[in-house]
């Protein structure tokens, strides 16, 4: 199963940046919600990042 983070940062993209704004389960819901949210800036950049759970594996 996948989930999609939504982050709002600066334009260099650097972690510390970050502003955390919600867990989507498709990619089109997260973008869709930076754009109700007015996340998109000049000085802002919008990133969504992919993480896959319940996932085995074997170390």
């Amino acid at each position: 199963m996948k989930l999609y983070i939504l982050y709002q940062t600066d334009h260099y993209k650097t972690k510390t940046s970050r502003i955390f704004f919600g867990i989507f389960d498709c990619r089109c819901k997260a973008l869709d919600s930076a754009k109700y949210n007015g996340l998109y800036a000049q000085n802002a950049k919008v990133i969504v990042e992919e993480v896959t759970i319940n996932q085995f594996e074997e170390v």
